[in-house]
């Protein structure tokens, strides 16, 4: 994967097929697809968590158990709906499918049966489903190794800029109290300190590509690879992308990296979008692709209209 120095040159075909304020699903493919980022589901326990007296003398299953109920697991849109007496269909979202009151918070809701879900992630989904989506779109394009990965340049620490503190900053804790003294200090200064003048915090990326041009779309800019599809088709695709956050995994996070928000190969095929806001994956392309990804068993995806509301007023069925 290269950094693609002329992002216009590559991409800006895609602009000419976007709505003018905030597009993000490209208009003009004969079939879309939506696939909905599972969400996550806890079963809460129904009575207290036992006292440490009690749980050391608890059998090793028991205590399983119980750990188990705490864990969080995948859950897919359908059972969420099925939790909450509420419908799941194409133009469904997430806030109405949860019965969130008017001012509530939609991202941990409690259904009646006592489970607690919390929101799927938006602009992104897990590295080996991510590779499971690939594996169609591959499937579906005459140029499987040669194709354009964006990345909106938003994403926090890809690129750097000038500022009086990093965008983002890795704490180490201590049981010394004077270093924790010290650290608190340090951090307070760093951030909270009104006259910090603006220098030049370094990316993920390298300065180059940090001062380079991006490929403005409405309402989004993004940084632009030469990619091909098929490499992600590979669950460990991380490893070889140019953004893999190596400042992270420097500290013992990790090998991770942002999947593209928009990729599409060489031949146009297909766009699969994912819209740092949306908590869903569009997938413009052809009827045999859409039918074949709403058929993956492991993948919860429904055919949607080109042009399609997707945004929380969209859910006319849980309004």
């Amino acid at each position: 994967m290269e950094w693609i120095a002329d992002p216009e040159r590559a991409g800006g075909w895609l602009r000419e097929r976007l709505d003018e304020n905030l597009g993000v699903v490209p208009h003009g493919f004969p079939a879309y697809a939506r696939v909905f980022h599972p969400a996550q589901v806890r079963a809460l326990p129904d009575r207290p968590v036992p006292e440490m007296e009690e749980w050391v003398r608890m059998p090793d299953a028991e205590q399983q158990r119980l750990m188990a109920l705490f864990d969080d697991r995948p859950a897919t849109w359908a059972e969420t709906a099925a939790a909450f007496g509420t419908v799941m269909h194409p133009l469904a979202q997430w806030s109405r499918l949860v019965r969130t009151p008017e001012g509530g918070d939609w991202q941990v809701r409690n259904a009646p049966d006592g489970r607690e879900f919390t929101s799927p992630d938006e602009g992104s989904m897990a590295a080996d489903l991510f590779a499971r989506l690939a594996a169609h779109l591959v499937a579906h394009t005459t140029t499987p190794d040669a194709g354009v990965a964006a990345l909106w340049e938003g994403h926090g620490g890809l690129l750097g800029f000038h500022g009086p503190t990093p965008s983002r900053t890795f704490l180490s804790f201590s049981d010394d109290p004077q270093h924790q003294a010290m650290l608190n200090e340090s951090i307070h200064d760093r951030f909270n300190n009104p006259f910090a003048k603006p220098v030049w915090q370094p990316g993920i990326l390298s300065d180059e590509i940090s001062h380079g041009p991006r490929l403005r779309l409405p309402g989004r800019d993004h940084v632009l690879f030469s990619a091909a599809p098929s490499a992600f088709a590979d669950p460990d695709w991380v490893l070889g992308a140019p953004w893999r956050d190596r400042p992270a995994e420097e500290r013992g996070f990790a090998p991770a990296a942002q999947h593209p928000s928009i990729l599409w190969p060489a031949d146009r095929a297909w766009v699969m979008v994912s819209e740092i806001d949306f908590d869903s994956t569009i997938v413009a392309g052809s009827g045999a692709l859409v039918a074949e990804i709403c058929a993956d068993p492991h993948l919860e995806a429904h055919t949607v209209a080109d042009g399609a509301d997707l945004s929380w007023d969209g859910d006319e069925v849980n309004g």
